[in-house]
């Protein structure tokens, strides 16, 4: 444990208030979830209860380390958030603006191959099979006109 408390601590490129549990700090960054972060805490040996404020810069350095290449700590390929990826075939675990890159590429790619699920991102529809009818229609018309009532008459 480190002796002094720091109230911000940059984690991988993002703000980490001190006053989280470290469990809830970590899972803060982009593209890592409470599930992630605490098997990245059990690996690292850091008690998923303590608070970000007394870590110290090894014990940060250790989680940054197992955060950019999670296979190689023995984290199972499941917890991963881009398993099979298309160019190298190898599993990965994308964060922050490099899960944001991807994704849009991704979704590009359905695009320009004019597949199913590309054709409902570009035309703005919803894509895991919602329902269209009643719900998502914002932005558009709404509702059925009432017919007003004749000028005198009741």
């Amino acid at each position: 444990m480190s002796q002094e408390y720091r109230y911000i601590l940059r984690i991988m490129g993002t703000d980490v208030p001190g006053t989280l549990k470290t469990v809830y700090g970590i899972a803060r960054i982009k593209g890592i979830s409470l599930n992630l972060a605490n098997a990245i805490l059990k690996k690292a040996g850091i008690n998923p209860n303590l608070r970000v404020g007394f870590l110290s810069e090894t014990e940060i350095s250790k989680i940054e380390e197992i955060i950019e290449e999670p296979t190689k700590f023995g984290l199972p390929g499941w917890l991963l958030n881009k398993r099979k990826d298309i160019e190298t075939g190898k599993d990965m675990h994308l964060i922050s603006s490099d899960l944001i890159f991807r994704t849009k590429k991704d979704i590009d790619l359905t695009k320009e191959i004019k597949s199913w699920r590309g054709y409902r991102h570009a035309y703005s529809l919803k894509v895991r099979g919602q329902r269209t009818k009643t719900t998502g229609r914002a932005g558009k018309s709404l509702g059925v006109k009432k017919k007003s009532l004749r000028s005198g008459g009741k």
